[in-house]
């Protein structure tokens, strides 16, 4: 073998080793958007400890849009810190946070049909019900209006034993 021809070997083996190096800490280092922890009850910020990116969970019910909320008008609750637009927001969501709070603890609707913890983005929600579902992804949402009957029996019947795996 050449000398050239063992450079450049050794070149292309340097090459690979820095790539797969690249993928491994690419793998490892969570983007940005994959700041929810899914393995607690309600889905927060594991940094923050704001349950649904710090949207205020009645907005949605009252003003039919996410809404960013306070920290002057924040609740603890589930194990999680929840902002609110308005104080009187704040206290309709503690009186209530079954019916306020997103279903399934901020988890995706139809994921835990499939018994997986996929935590919902605040920005892809529906309320079917009377109740407030985030989804993952703007597929799944499409896919739980169409039936949405099929997909909570489903993620009824799972949640019980998927809640078992989540942390207190």
């Amino acid at each position: 073998m050449t000398a050239q021809r063992q450079e450049r070997n050794r070149i292309r083996l340097g090459i690979a080793w820095i790539g797969l190096l690249a993928f491994g800490m690419a793998v490892a280092v969570p983007s940005p958007g994959a700041q929810a922890a899914t393995t607690q009850r309600v889905v927060a910020d594991r940094n923050t400890g704001l349950a649904i990116d710090g949207f205020d969970p009645v907005a949605y019910f009252t003003d039919h849009r996410p809404r960013q909320g306070q920290p002057q008008f924040e609740a603890a609750s589930g194990g999680a810190v929840w902002r609110f637009c308005n104080e009187d927001n704040r206290k309709f969501f503690l009186a209530r946070p079954d019916i306020y709070g997103p279903q399934f603890g901020g988890y995706d609707p139809v994921a835990v049909a499939r018994s997986v913890p996929l935590a919902g983005n605040a920005l892809v929600w529906l309320i079917v019900g009377q109740r407030l579902y985030l989804f993952d992804r703007d597929e799944n949402r499409r896919a739980f209006a169409a039936d949405p009957e099929r997909y909570l029996h489903a993620a009824r019947d799972r949640w019980p034993a998927l809640l078992t795996t989540l942390a207190e």
